[in-house]
């Protein structure tokens, strides 16, 4: 897809000259530890080898780099995210809002810091194609991230193997599932990463996805306490709005992501990274001399 074939809001004009005005009356630059929650979540995977037993992905998305979120901030959040203990990250999509003009090398510069043992991965949001795909796309490709949009990759651990796959946004009409699947190791379980988490509703049909990552719906930017969940549901993020959720025999997660968009205002519903760790259901067998 050419980012000529892309639709736009029509307020696409607006909202970057008011996102250049929000930016102006921050209070503060810098990230700060305790604002911001280090979900961990545990997700048992039925045919997940026992050499990806408690492997932990990092998830980071919905930066919106320059709304609310500056380069100040993403450069120590990144330095932050080194310290903590994970085997691969992946990026699910938004990394700037409306403007990405002045941006390029802020983003650049903190996804190349950025650390990972096994490997960086990432698809692309909403407001990536609406304000510059193939620019994200370089930024990915001179960051040493994997852009999997419309593709899966095989990791390989002992004898034990797990499935890496991802759409391009299902907002503007870039997904290709078929591509992935046609990509997929028949034996091994697979994880999804997918923008929108609305878009579990085509990858659980499959019956070949264990697992999909999403962010998107920013949790609402208000989560009701004790039943945490969110009235605020829009476009793609009417179903599954927040957190963990199984159907099918498919998980589906969703980030409450770290930046906002239109308004900064989170009400019960902090900023977050997610650490999933995956764990078998095959128990090694010990022989008893």
């Amino acid at each position: 897809m050419k980012d000529d074939d892309v639709v736009r809001p029509p307020v696409m004009k607006i909202r970057r000259i008011i996102q250049d005005s929000m930016n102006n009356t921050l209070p503060e630059k810098y990230f700060n530890p305790d604002e911001v929650d280090v979900m961990e979540v545990d997700i048992e995977l039925p045919n997940l080898g026992e050499n990806f037993h408690n492997y932990r992905i990092l998830n980071l998305c919905d930066i919106h780099l320059g709304q609310w979120i500056t380069p100040e901030y993403l450069d120590d959040l990144i330095d932050y995210v080194n310290t903590l203990n994970y085997d691969l990250v992946t990026l699910t999509g938004d990394y700037v809002s409306y403007i990405l003009d002045g941006y390029e090398e802020a983003l650049e510069e903190s996804f190349r810091k950025l650390k990972s043992q096994d490997g960086k991965f990432g698809v692309l949001g909403n407001h990536d194609h609406w304000t510059d795909a193939e620019k994200i796309r370089k930024i990915f490709k001179d960051s040493d991230i994997i852009d999997l949009s419309n593709n899966a990759v095989t990791l390989i651990r002992g004898d034990d193997k797990l499935n890496l796959g991802g759409v391009d946004s299902f907002t503007v009409y870039a997904d290709d599932l078929n591509k992935v699947l046609a990509k997929l190791d028949e034996d091994a379980p697979t994880i999804l990463l997918a923008h929108e988490p609305d878009f579990a509703q085509k990858s659980y049909q499959t019956g070949k996805i264990d697992l999909q990552i999403s962010g998107h719906s920013h949790g609402g930017q208000f989560i009701i306490p004790k039943i945490e969940t969110t009235p605020l549901r829009g476009n793609n993020f009417i179903r599954y709005p927040v957190g963990l959720y199984e159907l099918g025999g498919m998980y589906q997660y969703t980030s409450r992501g770290l930046g906002t968009n239109s308004f900064r205002i989170r009400v019960n519903c902090k900023p977050e990274i997610t650490i999933i760790t995956l764990k078998t259901k095959i128990r090694k067998k010990i022989e008893i001399e």
